[in-house]
């Protein structure tokens, strides 16, 4: 099986927007508590947050991590998680059947994010509240002082303002589930009013409005095209979110999964078209993919809690076990944001440790690094820079997700510093190794820098604690780049990272 790919130095699809490469924390299950925060833990710090995690978080460069949630935030008082922590109240989440102490709040958030090179990306309560509860919340954390909020923020020993750029206008509110379900003129009207309150504080703030939370949903596109012809000149992105499952056991099924992504990215880009159109407006909006990743090896489990009678606190919950599978699909979802790198500017891996992430802890016990980390390292690290259009010319199979689907899924980014090409490549075929050809025009002098591969014999490989090297990337060598030609074998089911210096 050959495919070729052609890369050209002129022709790029856009800047790919760092932000891409952000993430998501909840409180939900163990992601916040026995997570990131375990006092006791060895490698806790004085402020409890655990130090193994940190490093890991670190080590993958997410720029940003989007807090408190979620269908969490939907209920939630954001003054139950400031003051001091013996005052806090305990309350019962209703999104999730838990009961939160609140011990972790937007203070002790904001503290973490700089322990973990990252910043934070803050979502307001549109269910069950509103503008007044978003307004001050604002205030509380960017203004310097001299006003209620901030002055409380100061009591409280935050004496600088956390100055949080970039704020998410509720979540999901499309979804029945959700508390303060709305519909999209009722929630297009309430988020247009909150934006213009929150940008009279300060203009400079990104503001992210709710898209649909899945592409099955019966208001999608309607919704879109709604919400956003009530807040177009008032808002900087909107959301869109999906999770990906193979429930059915068929590999080239989920991994053809991918295309229904693109649509969904495509569509979604024609109604942002089309309401800036129709307000004659100069302004581009963009999407904020603000929830992503493989979710279903947990969810049977999950059910003795979201159906119990019991209010547990930071239970078990959504801890799916990832193999190398999902590695496949997570490279391919990554493949998509930098394909479309012109119009998905953020996206945020939901979540980021223990609650369907790439890092998980055992409550007194270590850390480590799911199968699906390592695709997300990569393109974090490497994935940086401007997103190159790469034709490609192989063969390709049909499924229920499209037609004429590549068994070659692949992307190319120029580094920021314009000295390297790297391609991310997963050869979805079940059993045949793919010849790879692919030509760089315009970048003389190329040569191989290193190939990063990873390949398994069992597909429902996972990591653990006792086995956490499980499934890992290995160095390969059998590539090579000459006179602006890079050849490859790549083998079936294979996620690959090749890196060319230029």
């Amino acid at each position: 099986m050959k495919a070729n790919v052609i890369v050209h130095k002129d022709f790029a699809v856009s800047p790919i927007d760092d932000r891409v490469y952000s993430s998501f924390l909840e409180h939900l299950g163990r992601a916040i508590y026995t997570g990131i925060y375990e006092p006791g833990h060895p490698t806790a710090d004085e402020d409890g947050f655990r130090g193994d995690v940190i490093d890991l978080v670190r080590a993958v460069k997410t720029p940003y991590v989007r807090y408190p949630g979620g269908n969490f935030v939907s209920a939630y008082n954001w003054e139950d998680g400031i003051g001091p922590r013996e005052l806090r109240p305990t309350r019962l989440d209703l999104a999730w059947r838990t009961r939160d102490d609140n011990r972790i709040g937007v203070n002790e958030f904001v503290d973490w994010c700089k322990k973990a090179d990252t910043k934070p990306m803050l979502a307001v309560n549109l269910g069950s509240r509103g503008l007044d509860a978003a307004r001050n919340f604002v205030e509380y954390c960017n203004h310097p002082g001299g006003s209620y909020w901030s002055d409380l923020r100061r009591q409280h020993g935050w004496k600088d303002p956390h100055n949080v750029k970039l704020w998410c206008l509720g979540n999901e509110m499309d979804g029945p589930w959700q508390v303060g379900h709305k519909t999209a003129e009722e929630y297009g009207r309430l988020a247009n009013e909150t934006a213009k309150a929150m940008r009279l504080f300060d203009k400079s703030l990104e503001l992210i409005v709710c898209g649909s939370s899945n592409a099955d949903m019966p208001t999608y596109p309607d919704w879109e095209a709604t919400v956003l012809d009530h807040t177009y000149d008032s808002i900087d992105h909107i959301s869109l979110h999906m999770y990906f499952a193979n429930n059915e056991h068929d590999t080239l099924n989920y991994l053809a999964k991918g295309e229904k992504l693109d649509r969904y990215i495509n569509t979604i880009g024609g109604v942002i078209d089309f309401i800036k159109a129709k307000k004659r407006s100069k302004k581009d909006v963009k999407i904020s993919f603000d929830e992503w990743n493989v979710w279903y090896h947990s969810r049977e489990q999950d059910k003795k809690i979201l159906e119990g009678d019991e209010w547990p606190d930071a239970p078990h919950l959504l801890e799916d076990l990832y193999n190398f599978e999902d590695v496949l699909q997570v490279g391919g979802i990554l493949n998509t944001f930098i394909r479309r790198a012109d119009r998905v500017k953020i996206a945020c891996i939901a979540q980021l440790v223990n609650v369907i992430a790439p890092i998980m802890t055992e409550e007194g016990g270590p850390a480590w690094k799911q199968t699906i980390y390592y695709p997300f390292l990569y393109a974090s690290i490497y994935g940086r820079g401007t997103s190159l259009r790469a034709v490609v010319d192989g063969p390709t199979y049909d499924s229920e997700f499209g037609d004429d689907v590549p068994y070659l899924d692949v992307s190319a980014v120029r580094s920021v510093a314009g000295d390297e090409v790297t391609f991310f490549i997963v050869n979805r075929h079940l059993t045949e190794t793919l010849d790879l050809a692919a030509t760089l025009e315009g970048f003389p002098g190329a040569r191989l820098v290193e190939h990063i591969q990873m390949t398994h014999p069992d597909l429902n490989a996972i990591n653990t604690a006792a086995n956490p090297d499980n499934v890992v990337p290995k160095t390969v060598s059998g590539t090579v780049v000459e006179a602006g030609k890079l050849q490859s074998k790549l083998p079936p089911l294979s996620y690959n990272v090749i890196r060319v210096a230029v």
